[in-house]
């Protein structure tokens, strides 16, 4: 497995951790320290391209999707 010189995971860790639908951008902030950008580049850099491209749908619906019930939770 390869690793990151900056994190104490592994590329295949991060991975996993970016495809799970739960996990939004702030939470792999917060608990590996990478930003948006960070995890896009490192997706891109070691995804196949239509592998990316599905992760990058994916990653747009589920924001949205949390987005929508952020907004659902304040009009309750």
């Amino acid at each position: 497995m390869k690793k990151n010189k900056k994190l104490d995971i592994s590329i295949s860790e991060l991975i996993e951790i970016a495809w799970c639908d739960k996990t939004s951008f702030d939470d792999i902030r917060r608990q590996i320290g990478l930003n948006e950008s960070q995890v896009k580049k490192i997706m891109k850099t070691n995804l196949k391209p239509r592998s990316y491209k599905v992760w990058r749908e994916r990653v747009r619906w589920i924001k949205e999707k949390h987005k929508n019930n952020r907004i659902s939770l304040f009009k309750e």
